[in-house]
């Protein structure tokens, strides 16, 4: 091909260079707007089966709106009202306990000493050399990171503060924003648009409300379960379950690590609490899988085990743990789209 100016095509190049560089540094300015923005949108769909649902029975929107907006805060300051006073009591014991261990001077003996009677065969002086030096090597870096949680923590407050806003906002403007959405496609298609469109906002509404519901349910039996064995801080450790099976796949297991490791701290728990412990989040993950999620999950769209587990890492990698809680929504979208229109052109060709 003859270019016939090349200073032009060598100008509106690198202008579009420049523009695609200013987009993405304009993206990554507004990332934080666009996560909360992203995750109001994706609780208000959450709670638009609910709203719905209100609807059917006769209510106006605005009132079921009002109605489920006000559950959903009532709940949330019951949980918190219930379990804070309890939650603060039991970590300020646990940071009192800890301090004790550690004011006493004999932690690293104290630890060795049990570390040999319920490990013998663990190496354990290589094992304190090497968390000493590398405590005093990285002390600065630890500093820094209390500091950066500090800031992290009021951050993350405003930042659910504006979340409440803008879900308010859109769970009351779905239908009109639904709306509009569906009249920029043309109207020889709008039909079919519209069908997918709404199986995906009912998929992601189902997916959110099933997902709570199975980490209310890990909660309320994790405090229960932890309670009769006499567990370190169940009430802290149910809430440690309960956050953990909000995030798919890898959750509940996390969750269920944390825990039995929390039991076997010295002076707090006991090897064989530890062991009661995981035993029972083993059977709970089987029951969980093969009985509880086919069941609350069955009005979202099932999604293969090994699309679930790149889906959560890929969400997780880019976007944190709102990547990985909106991950699996996302790649239920995409089987719908890849289902419903995709193969049937293939196969109409």
């Amino acid at each position: 091909m003859k270019i016939h100016n090349p200073f032009r095509v060598a100008l509106v190049a690198t202008l579009g260079v420049g523009l695609g560089i200013l987009l993405i540094e304009g993206l990554q300015s507004l990332s934080t707007i666009l996560v909360y923005v992203g995750t109001a949108l994706f609780i208000s769909l959450g709670l638009d089966p609910v709203v719905t649902w209100l609807e059917h029975r006769r209510l106006p929107r605005w009132l079921a709106v009002t109605l489920a907006i006000l559950a959903v805060l009532g709940l949330f300051t019951g949980i918190v009202l219930i379990i804070l006073p309890v939650l603060v009591g039991q970590i300020g014991q646990l940071v009192e306990q800890i301090s004790l261990l550690v004011s006493r001077g004999t932690l690293l003996d104290d630890l060795r000493e049990w570390s040999l009677a319920t490990f013998p065969t663990l190496q354990i002086d290589q094992v304190l050399d090497f968390v000493n030096t590398w405590l005093t090597d990285n002390i600065d870096l630890i500093s820094q990171g209390v500091v950066g949680v500090t800031l992290n923590v009021a951050q993350g407050l405003f930042g659910a503060f504006i979340v409440l806003i803008l879900t308010i906002y859109l769970t009351a403007s779905t239908p009109s924003l639904k709306s509009a959405l569906y009249q920029m496609v043309p109207a020889s298609r709008r039909e079919g648009f519209t069908n997918i469109a709404e199986q995906i906002t009912d998929s992601v509404g189902y997916y959110v409300m099933g997902q709570i519901t199975l980490a209310a349910i890990n909660g309320l039996l994790s405090t229960i379960f932890l309670t009769i064995i006499d567990a370190p801080y169940p009430t802290v450790l149910a809430v440690v379950a309960f956050l953990g099976s909000m995030i798919p796949l890898v959750g509940t297991i996390s969750g269920s690590t944390i825990i039995a490791l929390t039991c076997l701290i010295p002076g707090l728990g006991s090897p064989t609490t530890a062991i009661i412990a995981a035993v029972y989040y083993l059977i709970y993950m089987q029951v969980e899988a093969y009985v509880l999620s086919p069941r609350i999950m069955s009005r979202a769209v099932s999604v293969p085990g090994g699309v679930v587990v790149i889906a959560a890492l890929a969400g997780g990698a880019l976007l944190g743990l709102l990547g990985a809680l909106i991950a699996i929504p996302v790649a239920a979208s995409i089987l719908i789209i890849y289902r419903q229109v995709l193969i049937p052109r293939m196969n109409a060709r």
